[in-house]
């Protein structure tokens, strides 16, 4: 039995199998179960009373520190409660329910709640869920497409744009290097370029990795359009768990444009300087050649000593000593396509785990150049006898 106390204290109150909440009044712990059985027409006899945040057991010593307007969870016998987790865990579970459930049951838990974080992690859920993810077509969801052009008919072919578009600026900032060449060096430089557009033409620039259309193994994302972040460039996972499906709704679509296909080994600019200078040194008789600098371009005098250039570009002095020693090999391009273009050296990142910092990384020695296929030796003819 519950000790009895003068002081009036006012709590709310819900059942375990109940999203709703009532206000009760009383003077002692078992005037509070006695009503709120009442009010949710369960039996007295076995039930208990405790806290909604943490599943502390409200018992007769506990009853007279318990604050005003505090929060409480009446349960019957054999019913357990955690506390957030529980509700957490009950509320996921409802997602192999009916979709009309699930948002009934956040509207509900919303309506009544006044703590900030738990309001924000409802508000959260609830806009995740009430979305029309499925809806593909302008027609099926038209808020989604405001702010688009009227030839973007699904989302997927708008997101399918979306991602071209960010190759296809990796191969503008690949062509604009194209003009500090000499006229050999061009000659090759564009040649290389040429097969790597005609590569990314076939593969319609990669397009499929936002198209949730697509097949599983050239797309990056779930069926559904759900993106994970992959962590950042130096991580093998996403600390954060960050994910977002720009397919569910306008916002969703906006806040992906800020994600990043980050480059993992090395950066862009330090792929393209290591490309670069490998043009540059397979043209001995190059003519105003130059070495690339992110900040400037500097006619080539030799290695730049600068320390920023000497982090980024550790590779390169091995990469002329090689072709001084063993001049004329063939840049194997493919290598290069593959870092700049393709998920082998794009890691899609939330805007948070984008890093900025120099990428310690190397391209592999030994795929920069394509292997000499040696001349098979013949053998000396046998003298008949």
């Amino acid at each position: 039995m519950c000790a009895v106390v003068s002081q009036l204290k006012t709590v709310r109150l819900r059942a375990l199998r109940s999203a709703q909440k009532f206000g009760v009044a009383g003077r002692s712990c078992q005037e509070l179960l006695r009503k709120g059985c009442l009010r949710f027409q369960l039996p007295v006899q076995g039930s208990r009373l405790c806290l909604y945040e943490d599943g502390t057991e409200v018992t007769e010593d506990y009853f007279p520190g318990l604050p005003d307007d505090a929060e409480l969870v009446l349960l019957t016998e054999g019913q357990t409660w955690q506390g957030y987790v529980s509700d957490i865990s009950r509320f996921l579970s409802m997602f192999h329910e009916a979709q009309a459930g699930v948002i009934e049951a956040a509207r509900q838990l919303l309506s009544g709640e006044r703590a900030p974080l738990r309001q924000k992690l409802l508000a959260d859920l609830l806009h995740t869920v009430s979305q029309n993810i499925e809806a593909e077509t302008r027609a099926q969801d038209p808020p989604w497409f405001e702010g688009l052009e009227s030839r973007f008919r699904n989302k997927s072919g708008y997101l399918r744009y979306s991602c071209e578009s960010r190759i296809r600026s990796y191969l503008r900032e690949v062509s604009s290097c194209s003009g500090v060449l000499g006229a050999e060096a061009r000659e090759e430089y564009l040649r290389i370029l040429g097969a790597m557009c005609q590569r990314l033409r076939s593969a319609q620039y990669n397009g499929s990795y936002f198209d949730r259309g697509a097949e599983a193994g050239s797309r990056l994302c779930t069926r559904e359009g759900w993106f994970s972040c992959q962590g950042p460039f130096d991580l093998d996972s996403c600390a954060s768990k960050h994910c977002i499906n720009p397919y569910s709704n306008r916002e969703s679509r906006v806040l992906f444009s800020t994600w990043n296909l980050d480059h993992i080994h090395p950066g862009l600019s330090v792929v393209l300087k290591q490309f670069h200078a490998a043009a540059c040194l397979l043209f001995p008789s190059r003519v105003g050649c130059v070495h690339l600098d992110s900040a400037h371009v500097t006619p080539a005098r030799g290695w730049m000593t600068g320390d920023r250039i000497e982090k980024k570009r550790t590779i390169v002095p091995t990469l002329a000593e090689a072709i001084q020693e063993q001049g004329g090999r063939e840049v194997d391009w493919e290598y290069f396509y593959s870092l700049l273009f393709t998920s082998e050296n794009l890691k899609l990142v939330h805007i948070a785990c984008h890093k900025k910092t120099t990428h310690k990384l190397e391209c592999d020695p030994g795929r920069i150049y394509r292997s000499q296929k040696r001349p098979k030796r013949r053998r000396p003819a046998r003298k008949c006898q």
